[in-house]
């Protein structure tokens, strides 16, 4: 298999399970929970790093922001041989009580963005893998964190989410709404390949506290450390796939 042209790897370059951040900066802190850490390949908004998390080895490889880059490197990781994908993220909340800090694993996403209707019909459903739904839920038992599960939906614009749309998603009982998770299930399922995510709440847009409106001061001690809780629960999952 020939060296992909995005995320510059090969079939030797990678293992079987990725954990997929947006944010490149965010590969290095998950790599941060692992030793033997290796980057592989640094392109435009991938960053791809081997690692080793208690013996099992890991692929971290950023994403960027949207379905659009997410897509690609599922097409290109999964070329080379990356047979499941957990994407580590941020969330905003769509119902009232859920927090700054809370974490979301989603069951489902709401294909409201553009990538994933050139590959089959909106009402085809982007759905994470159930074993890789129960990992996440039970690596967060296991750390005694308090977790919420079920449907969130994936958007593509993050400045129109507002208004009606936002009514919508609250109404149909969707937990969040983030950029990628879509496009990550429905490209996954379609290669026979598993998926799921997991993401930190960084607003609550039904409450009004959008992303980088709180003070860091003010934030309740969950949420400080949210990101790092997320990830070792995600990387706790990886054990059990």
């Amino acid at each position: 298999m020939a060296k992909q042209p995005h995320l510059l790897v090969e079939s030797s370059d990678v293992h079987d399970v990725a954990l997929l951040p947006g944010d490149p900066g965010r590969v290095d802190r998950i790599a941060a929970q692992c030793e033997e850490t290796e980057t592989v390949a640094r392109n435009r908004e991938y960053e791809v790093v081997n690692a080793v998390y208690d013996d099992r080895p890991v692929t971290i490889c950023s994403t960027g922001i949207g379905a659009p880059s997410a897509a690609i490197a599922i097409e290109e990781l999964s070329a080379v041989g990356v047979e499941t994908f957990l994407r580590v993220g941020t969330t905003g909340a769509l119902q009232e009580g859920i927090e700054i800090g809370d974490m979301v694993i989603a069951t489902g996403a709401a294909k409201d963005e553009g990538t994933t209707a050139r590959y089959e019909r909106r009402s085809v459903p982007a759905v994470a893998e159930f074993p890789v739904v129960r990992a996440l839920v039970d690596g967060a038992e296991e750390r005694g964190e308090a977790v919420h599960v079920g449907p969130i939906a994936t958007d593509d614009a993050f400045y129109a989410e507002t208004g009606d749309v936002l009514e919508d998603w609250e109404d149909a009982g969707l937990l969040c709404v983030e950029m990628e998770a879509a496009a990550i299930f429905a490209l996954a399922r379609r290669k026979g390949l598993r998926s799921g995510a997991i993401c930190t709440v960084d607003g609550n847009l039904i409450e009004g506290t959008q992303k980088g409106e709180t003070d860091a001061e003010e934030l309740p001690a969950k949420a400080k450390d949210n990101v790092e809780r997320a990830i070792s629960i995600a990387l706790d999952a990886t054990l059990a796939l």
